[in-house]
C-alpha cells in the first residue's frame, strides 16, 4: 500500500470518521443496517413496508396482506460501486471524483468496523476492478490505494454503460448485501431495469454526486462547453436568458425523472454536491437510514 493512501485514510479517519462515530453513538454494530435473510415472523402490512417482503401465500389464505420479518445477519456485507468514468472529472473546486474518493474511504472505514465485510467495484467502460469483501482497516486502505492508482475517466469516446456497472456488482455480490452506488448517473439510457434487478436482491443506497454547475449554469458569458465523456465541444452563451430558461427546465425534468426512477426501484437515494460538507452529508445519510428502519 502506498504512503499517500495511508496518509489519506488517516486524514479522513481524523476529520470525518471519528467525528461521525462521536455524533452517532449507540448499541448498533454499524451506523448502517443491512437486511438479514433469516425469516422469523409474519405481521400485517403497512404502507411503509417493502412490497418485496409480502408473503403472497399467507395473504391469499387470510384475505389480509402480511409481510415476512427477518433477523439481521451477524455480519454485514457491503459493496461500494464506484463510477470512475470521464464525467466524474472536472468541475468547480473539488471534482466529483475527489468527493467520490473521500466518501468511499469514509464509508469503507465506517462499514468495516466491528467485523463487517466491505468490497468494492471500480468501473468505467474500459476498466473494471472488483475487490472482494474483507474486514478491517486494511481493506479500507486497499480501497484507498486502488482509488489513488486508478484515475477517473482514463479514456473518452463513449458514454458510460451504467447498466453494465450495475450488472457487474450484481454478478460479484453472491450473498444479500448492502450496496452503495456512488455515481453521477450520467451515461447511456436504459439502466433502470438493471437498478431494479439489483434492488430486488440487495439493499441499495444510491449516492448521486453532482457539480453545482450542473444544476445552475453560472452566467459567465461565452464559454466552450465540453462533453467529458465524448469530448464533443460547443460554444455556449451562458448569459442568454432563453438558453438559461431552457437548461433550467431540462435540469428540473432530469431531476424529477431520476427521483421517480429511484422511487420505483425502491432504493434509498441521496444527492451530494461537490461543495457540500462531507461530515454533514454522512450524518444526514445515516439519520435517513435510521428513519427508514422499521
Amino acid at each position: 500500500m502506498s504512503l499517500a493512501s495511508d496518509r489519506l485514510l488517516r486524514r479522513l479517519e481524523w476529520q470525518v470518521v471519528r467525528k461521525l462515530d462521536g455524533r452517532l453513538q449507540g448499541a448498533n454494530r454499524t451506523v448502517w443496517h443491512g437486511a438479514g435473510i433469516d425469516f422469523t415472523d409474519l405481521r400485517t402490512y403497512t404502507s411503509e413496508d417493502d412490497v418485496r417482503h409480502i408473503d403472497w401465500n399467507v395473504t391469499a389464505r387470510m384475505d389480509e396482506t402480511f409481510v415476512r420479518q427477518y433477523t439481521e445477519e451477524r455480519d454485514l456485507t457491503a459493496w461500494l460501486v464506484l463510477d470512475r468514468s470521464a464525467s466524474m472529472r472536472g468541475g468547480v473546486g473539488p471534482g466529483k471524483d475527489a468527493v467520490l474518493g473521500d466518501l468511499a474511504i469514509c464509508l469503507a472505514r465506517l462499514l468495516s468496523q466491528n467485523g463487517n465485510r466491505v468490497g468494492a467495484v471500480f468501473y468505467d467502460n474500459h476498466f473494471q476492478r472488483v475487490i472482494h469483501p474483507k474486514t478491517g482497516r486494511t481493506q479500507a486502505l486497499r480501497i484507498a490505494h486502488e482509488l489513488d492508482r486508478t484515475d477517473a475517466g482514463p479514456t473518452r469516446g463513449s458514454t458510460t454503460d451504467l447498466a453494465g456497472m450495475l450488472r457487474t456488482v450484481a454478478g460479484a455480490a453472491r450473498r444479500r448485501s448492502l450496496v452503495f452506488v456512488l455515481s453521477d448517473f450520467i451515461g447511456e439510457a436504459g439502466w433502470e431495469r438493471a437498478l431494479g434487478q439489483l434492488a430486488y436482491r440487495h439493499e441499495v443506497v444510491v449516492v448521486r454526486l453532482v457539480d453545482p454547475a450542473e444544476l445552475d449554469l453560472p452566467d459567465v458569458g461565452l464559454v466552450v462547453v465540453e462533453d467529458a465523456e465524448t469530448g464533443e465541444q460547443i460554444l455556449v452563451d451562458t448569459s442568454d436568458p432563453l438558453l438559461r430558461r431552457r437548461l433550467a427546465a431540462e435540469v428540473d425534468a432530469r431531476e424529477s425523472a431520476l427521483t421517480e426512477t429511484m422511487r420505483q426501484a425502491r432504493v434509498t437515494a441521496h444527492r451530494i454536491t461537490t461543495d457540500a460538507d462531507l461530515l454533514r452529508a454522512l450524518v444526514e445519510m445515516v439519520q435517513d437510514s435510521h428513519r427508514r428502519r422499521p
